[in-house]
């Protein structure tokens, strides 16, 4: 072994302390959200564990320990002078308000299923095999429409769809939608209570995950929406769609430029495709930071494998970046092509025919 740099050792050292030490604050946070801690600390009082304890009805030692856990990562605070824990606003938006923007337990509950199955992932990983969605862990599910929603409450109708050329107008006057690949149907149900006058259809390959959506319909109280058990290239053309959107999910699938052949077929012809994906440039240096690594991981992890279950199995990635994704639907036959608007974790693709 070469003579080490000892300054950088020690940070290399220092940084994967770091990440060790978030490795298990992470499942400390799944266990905290699903026993109701912090919920109950959710008001900002100080408080010692022993009072934490009974209004979440949980182990006053086992949680004295855990909340030590999560304040030496400032997941919580803690006061020296009373030896009590609270949060403060801006970690009760992460942590306790489940229709805060920043609520993080969905992307918490998605690092927590791969743990639960890693001997699945070390598996595919070894032998290169496919992994489909339907594989994962029933975590996975629930965590991903956990961590998406919000962005898709705060982004979908004030932003994205207004950045759609003329797609707006004709929502609220009454068009036809497809939301290809909808999981827990959150997305479906937000443009559902938007444009009541609209015709939404949800389609996902994943049978369970069709089966909450309509959950959530009914409990929602919608009535114009149908959600059906469909892959992407083989969604049912209607009349038409006016519009059809895939959020967080081309790069999933297996045919991509198959599956936009396909949306191309069955949108009217001045109808549009938004593709919503993860935030990346185009080189991967452009995407080697923290949220790149975010994505590069679930990637790694889910992304990739779920492709390569399919047909073709392309294994785009979720760090694809603009240039591919714009290439994927230009060969899929869409003449008019461009990326329409951006959020913080998203890219926002228009394309017409």
């Amino acid at each position: 072994m070469k003579e080490l740099n000892t300054e950088k050792l020690d940070e290399l050292v220092g940084k994967v302390v770091g990440n060790t030490s978030a490795a298990f604050n992470i499942l400390l946070a799944y266990i905290a959200d699903q026993t109701g801690v912090y919920r109950a600390m959710a008001d900002g009082k100080l408080r010692g564990a022993d009072e934490i304890a009974k209004l979440a009805n949980v182990d006053a030692r086992y949680l004295q320990e855990l909340l030590c856990a999560n304040a030496a990562s400032e997941y919580v605070s803690y006061d020296n002078d009373t030896e009590s824990f609270y949060l403060t606003p801006e970690q009760t938006a992460v942590l306790a308000v489940e229709k805060s923007p920043a609520n993080m337990h969905g992307l918490f509950q998605v690092i927590v299923a791969q743990y639960a199955e890693y001997q699945m992932a070390l598996e595919v990983f070894r032998s290169g095999k496919g992994r489909s969605w339907g594989e994962q862990h029933t975590c996975q599910f629930c965590g991903t429409d956990r961590f998406f929603r919000p962005g898709y409450e705060i982004n979908l109708i004030d932003n994205w769809i207004p950045a759609m050329d003329g797609v707006l107008n004709k929502l609220e006057d009454g068009g036809t939608i497809a939301d290809i690949g909808c999981g827990h149907g959150s997305s479906s149900v937000l443009m559902a209570k938007s444009f009541p006058k609209s015709k939404i259809f949800g389609y996902d390959f994943h049978k369970g995950s069709i089966e909450s959506a309509k959950a959530q319909a009914m409990a929602a109280g919608v009535n114009n929406i149908e959600f059906s058990t469909s892959d992407a290239s083989h969604i049912p053309a209607k009349d038409g769609y006016d519009f059809v959107c895939i959020f967080d999910a081309l790069h999933d699938m297996g045919d991509p430029v198959g599956v936009a052949k396909h949306i191309l077929s069955t949108l009217k012809p001045d109808g549009t495709l938004m593709i919503v994906e993860p935030m990346a440039g185009d080189k991967t240096e452009d995407n080697l930071h923290p949220l790149g690594g975010v994505f590069y991981a679930a990637s790694t992890l889910i992304c990739l494998p779920n492709s390569r279950s399919q047909d073709v199995g392309l294994c785009l990635g979720a760090q694809a970046g603009p240039k591919r994704l714009i290439e994927i639907l230009q060969e899929a036959g869409f003449s008019s092509v461009a990326i329409a608007t951006t959020s913080a974790t998203n890219l926002v693709i228009q394309a017409k025919a």
